[in-house]
């Protein structure tokens, strides 16, 4: 059956708008959106309401842009300043870590696979191919979650598990791809040969990674364009640029285009702001867009055959695995508190990631592919209900989170500085208490620093001075560099209903 590409963008927008719809009732509840996501693709699959779609190449495909372009964001909205302190702890984790976790998990998958479907005759190399698919952290649910959950973290936690999520998927992805060779092959493999050849995609993709930022940053500042909404649009063909070039010269695309976004977000260029909200904008499109086509792929009903070993699997990575590997990957560094290792265990998020490593067998045709596949789709449906939906609750139980605060947006004023402006705004409503003072803007007790820009009367807007006399109702835009001298003028005039935005 054709289907009409009217068709297509209808189905499309449709699906787009659902998800969207439930996102934002799962955030309520504390439901991980990505999750909904890959469930509305389900329900809208071959075994719900039949949109048929076998296309695993496509599938292929969609995962791997998405996964750049999620992996560039994480990138530009990482702070160097934040991670500089944990970078070494970090680069282990997303190295040696992916590695024990699949050197572990594969053994265990082996022993279970022969305990239970010994008929299915999986060897140990096809268990080593299922592990390395889930052997690192999703970087798309590790974004996701800690940041549309505002989890604020102790002991720079936070940096650690986004630097860890977001520079894993390499060393996942070589393995995934060095033991889809050996099995294609039958041969030994050359242990010294698979060591090297990981090492120099790594170093590869990390050298090209941090020059093409750099290289990035100096084209946007110098290239003049008239239009200003084209840089946004520069910015992500550059990172798109990146990666496809690394992969061409034998490097880690992956990599580099993170460290890449890394590089870039840390620098100044024009238009950085917009553009930044823009990528920040297309990132969500692009885990949306990666969830719904993941989900779409799967067959439900063939799930339920694999279903116990997979949880046996995913429960054995959640507890045992994971932890082990933390620990031990963790041992050199002996700031890193036990309650802080428990959490990093527990943040080992699976999600999109693993599933588009799974597609890259199915797709090459590798024997027992398939079965491969619905393995890694049930765990990751596992760490996101198990561990994905309890973040919050496991933080607080040890004792590693801070109550974030929580600021009202804006409602009629769409102001922002640059980040550069160190700086806090308030938009407040004048009350008849906040008019005890008197009626005239230079009798309001503002503290130094302290500057009133606007004012909002009715559908009106107008620069105030001195002697502008305010009514009850007007809004007032409020400019400072003093945050807490402001907010306590505020309670000490009685106005408790303000928006704040923070500039740091």
């Amino acid at each position: 059956m054709t289907i009409s590409t009217e068709l297509l963008l209808l189905i499309g927008s449709v699906l787009f708008f659902i998800s969207m719809l439930l996102g934002k009732a799962g955030h309520r509840f504390g439901v991980p959106v990505l999750l909904l996501f890959l469930i509305v693709g389900m329900v809208f699959g071959s075994d719900g309401f039949g949109l048929d779609f076998e296309n695993v190449q496509t599938a292929q495909i969609i995962g791997t842009i998405c996964l750049c372009i999620i992996l560039f964001s994480g990138g530009l909205d990482t702070k160097f300043s934040e991670i500089k302190p944990i970078i070494t702890p970090g680069v282990i984790l997303s190295t040696l870590g992916v590695l024990l976790t699949a050197i572990i998990t594969g053994i265990f998958t082996w022993w279970l696979s022969g305990l239970m479907f010994p008929a299915l005759g999986i060897g140990m190399l096809t268990a080593m191919l299922l592990a390395s698919t889930v052997s690192s952290t999703d970087s798309a649910s590790v974004f996701g979650i800690l940041r549309s959950k505002g989890l604020i973290l102790k002991n720079n936690l936070r940096p650690l598990l986004e630097l860890e999520s977001g520079s894993n998927d390499p060393m996942a992805y070589m393995l995934t791809i060095m033991f889809m060779g050996i099995i294609q092959s039958g041969n030994d493999p050359n242990i010294f040969i698979v060591i090297l050849n990981i090492v120099v995609q790594l170093s590869v993709g990390a050298l090209l990674g941090y020059f093409l930022g750099k290289l990035s940053v100096i084209i946007i500042n110098r290239i003049r364009m008239d239009n200003a909404s084209l840089y946004p649009i520069l910015l992500l063909i550059l990172g798109v640029f990146i990666f496809a070039s690394t992969y061409f010269v034998k490097g880690n695309g992956y990599l580099a285009v993170y460290i890449a976004g890394l590089v870039i977000g840390n620098a100044k260029f024009v238009h950085k702001r917009t553009s930044m909200k823009f990528m920040d904008g297309f990132a969500w499109m692009s885990q949306i867009l990666l969830f719904l086509t993941l989900g779409l792929l799967v067959n439900p009903g063939e799930l339920f055959g694999v279903l116990v070993p997979a949880i046996i699997i995913a429960l054995f990575l959640i507890f045992i695995a994971r932890p082990v590997t933390v620990f031990l990957s963790l041992i050199p560094f002996r700031e890193t508190g036990f309650k802080d290792k428990l959490y990093v265990s527990w943040v080992g998020l699976r999600g999109a990631v693993p599933i588009i490593f799974a597609i890259i067998p199915l797709a090459a045709g590798i024997p027992h592919a398939r079965w491969i596949f619905n393995i890694v789709f049930v765990i990751t449906i596992v760490s996101l209900l198990l561990q994905g939906t309890s973040l919050p609750l496991v933080a607080k139980w040890l004792k590693l989170s801070e109550k974030p605060q929580k600021y009202k947006a804006f409602e009629d004023f769409d102001v922002e500085f640059s980040e550069e402006i160190k700086s806090a705004m308030t938009e407040i409503l004048i009350s008849e208490e906040a008019l005890q003072y008197g009626n005239n803007l230079m009798q309001m007790p503002l503290p130094d620093r302290t500057l009133a820009v606007m004012v909002k009367r009715g559908e009106h807007y107008f620069v105030p001075t001195g002697k502008t006399e305010l009514f009850e109702g007007d809004k007032l835009l409020v400019i400072s560099d003093d945050e807490e001298a402001l907010k306590e003028t505020y309670h000490s005039m009685g106005i408790s209903d303000y928006s704040f935005q923070k500039n740091k």
